[in-house]
């Protein structure tokens, strides 16, 4: 605590914000965070860094029509500078950057105003930023918005992200040619002459440490003791998924080698294409990102570094349960009584499960833009409201914005997704309960047989120990081993010669379903694709029968997932998916990107009484990345 209230200091190219606790110097009127005083230190963002390239916001946008996910990369230059608020309390400054048609081409054609706050006896700041697309405006994509910080190297070497996942990290220069190696993808390097040599031989890739937006709340680093200071600690706070793009399972990038930390807002990562922001001719829109806390911490005398995470861990409950924010000065940024809330019941109707109604414990349950069933998981330019449902399968969602939503929902356990597309406005104040809701599953009858859980997830299919050439130490003996490095190369160490294959009452999903279906390097250094086989028998056929198959895909990249029955070679095949995703889960060491569903009709005329086979080809090969995960398959009977 600090008797001191807020100051602000403003010079003629910086302005400082200062609570006796911190002191965060911006430059003037650019907006990028140069330096920041704490615990008697200097300056804990990188000093050899520029000081535009300590902390900042920036933007990747691309012109109109383009395709993929990359574009110009923007760093948010402030040119005019305000105050917004000055008193003993709080302090909030402004950096804007308008834009016009004479910048065409030059800048990404938005508004962006970035805020800074700093709040008495706060030991941190926080930071916001209102976008705006004007009507009249150009067309564009967006692929990415965010912050990044940038921290000194020569102190901080502690990254933890969840309470399992902490470790002391490599050094940037670690990364560089003649210490480090690039593999493919090139984000991942091998360490073959570290600085320090407990890191050699291990890789070191950002996206080992991506985490799911509905887990991605606290996340940095802690610096190494030195004689004249305690360890201290430096916070990234997320306290609201209300502006993040794809849902509460969207993954994000967290921290990484640099050290760096960063609060994604908007990626496609683990997504693709379908995840970029696309702003069509004549299309308005505002969004408000953040506001975000960047939150520090130090040791006493009697406290050693776990602390530090401990307490992070109990500042982000604080600043989750104070959200929405009282203080933010923007008018864009609605308070709690601008503010309504939605509450009911989900109930589940499986009647080969259970003649009763099914309580949707653990569902899944959100408030996004109107759209089509599963499209939240999809869109990126209003807010999504997210809870799960308790045992007794209530939810209540507090604290929506204003505006017009459509009810989502999907239940762990149960394929597909429910949605109601009754547009439900919520206005200051409103109170919505929708009652009772019923989800009755994708089902034409009884379960013949089924492979793994329906989940979004492919973690409980096998995953391969890595080669110990590749090997991140974090992630050796932990549940999220498939975080690991070229998993991917395992499957054809595994099958030589012949591909995968699963007999349904003998075969176990955990120990021989591989978690992805990806392609085969052959001698030449070309690609094949893989064709997966489930054998499993009926005792009786109806001829005359549709039987249906259920694929639930975890992720797809660059894929074509082709079904047969009985006939490896049969043409037509019985179901093609076209060439779908572009997840890149594999390459980026995930379990699941969007999911998809297929329900397919299987004629009794393509089977026989007895042995069947059901043959699964990813067609698709020109390198290592393209491939499946699957969520889950079943094979129902007729009704």
């Amino acid at each position: 605590m600090s008797a001191q209230g807020v100051q602000l200091h403003i010079g003629d190219n910086h302005v400082v914000m200062d609570n006796g606790i911190v002191k965060v110097y911006l430059a003037k009127p650019g907006g990028f965070v140069t330096r920041i005083q704490y615990n008697g230190v200097d300056n804990i963002l990188e000093v050899l860094n520029q000081r535009d390239n300590r902390g900042y916001w920036d933007v990747v946008w691309s012109q109109e029509g383009s395709t993929g996910t990359t574009g110009t990369f923007e760093r948010v230059v402030g040119t005019s500078f305000r105050v917004i608020v000055e008193n003993e309390e709080q302090a909030e400054i402004s950096f804007t950057r308008m834009w016009d048609p004479s910048l065409k081409g030059k800048l990404s054609p938005l508004n962006i105003d970035k805020r800074y706050v700093m709040l008495r006896n706060s030991a941190g700041f926080y930071s916001y930023a209102i976008f705006e697309h004007l009507k009249e405006w150009p067309a564009f994509n967006i692929p990415q918005i965010r912050i990044v910080l940038k921290l000194r190297k020569d102190r901080y070497h502690y990254m933890a992200v969840a309470d399992n996942r902490q470790r002391f990290m490599p050094l940037p220069d670690d990364r560089l040619p003649g210490r480090g190696k690039e593999l493919a993808p090139p984000e991942a390097v091998s360490l073959v002459n570290p600085i320090e040599p407990e890191f050699k031989g291990e890789v070191d890739d950002k996206y080992q440490y991506s985490c799911d937006n509905k887990d991605l709340k606290v996340h940095g680093w802690i610096s190494s003791e030195k004689e004249t200071e305690a360890s201290m600690g430096f916070w990234v706070i997320i306290p609201s998924n209300e502006f993040r793009s794809g849902g509460p399972v969207k993954q994000n990038l967290t921290s990484h080698v640099g050290p760096i930390s960063l609060a994604m807002f908007l990626s496609a990562h683990y997504a693709g294409e379908d995840l970029v922001l696309k702003l069509k001719p004549n299309e308005p829109w505002k969004k408000v990102f953040g506001p975000i806390l960047v939150y520090l911490n130090t040791l006493s005398d009697d406290q050693d570094a776990p602390w530090l995470w401990e307490d992070a861990k109990d500042q982000m409950t604080k600043q989750v349960q104070s959200w929405p924010y009282d203080f933010p000065a923007s008018e864009d940024y609605q308070k709690s009584d601008q503010r309504g809330s939605v509450c009911g019941t989900i109930r589940v109707r499986d009647r080969c499960q259970s003649d009763d109604y099914i309580l949707a414990q653990g569902a899944y349950v959100g408030l996004a833009p109107p759209g089509d069933a599963g499209s939240w998981q999809r869109e990126c330019k209003g807010y999504q409201f997210w809870t799960r449902t308790n045992e007794e399968g209530y939810f209540s969602i507090n604290d929506i914005r204003s505006g017009d939503y459509n009810l989502y929902a999907w239940v762990p356990g149960f394929i597909g997704e429910y949605w109601n597309n009754v547009v439900l406005t919520i206005t200051p104040g409103s109170e919505i309960d929708v009652g009772d809701i019923v989800y009755e599953p994708p089902r034409d009858g009884p379960t013949l047989w089924e492979i793994g859980i329906p989940d979004r997830s492919a973690a409980e299919f096998y995953v391969p120990d890595p080669n110990p050439m590749y090997i991140n130490k974090l992630y050796v003996n932990h549940p999220d081993k498939f975080r690991q490095y070229g998993l991917w190369e395992r499957y054809a160490e595994l099958y030589l010669e012949e591909d995968l294959v699963y007999t349904v009452g003998v075969s176990d999903y955990g120990k021989d379903w591989f978690f992805a279906q990806v392609t085969r390097k052959k001698d030449d250094g070309t690609y094949q694709g893989t064709t997966w086989q489930i054998k499993f028998k009926l005792d009786n056929v109806v001829r005359g029968g549709a039987y249906k198959l259920r694929l639930a895909l975890a992720t797809a990249n660059a894929a074509e997932l082709q079904v047969r029955v009985n006939d490896p070679k049969q043409e037509p095949a019985v179901f093609t998916s076209g060439l779908i995703g572009n997840d890149n889960t594999i390459a980026r060491h995930g379990i699941h990107g969007l999911y998809r569903l297929y329900s397919i009709d299987v004629g009794g005329g393509l089977l026989i009484k007895g042995d069947n086979t059901l043959y699964l080809t990813q067609a698709m090969a020109t390198g290592p990345f393209e491939g499946i995960m699957y969520d889950y398959v079943r094979l129902e009977s007729p009704q």
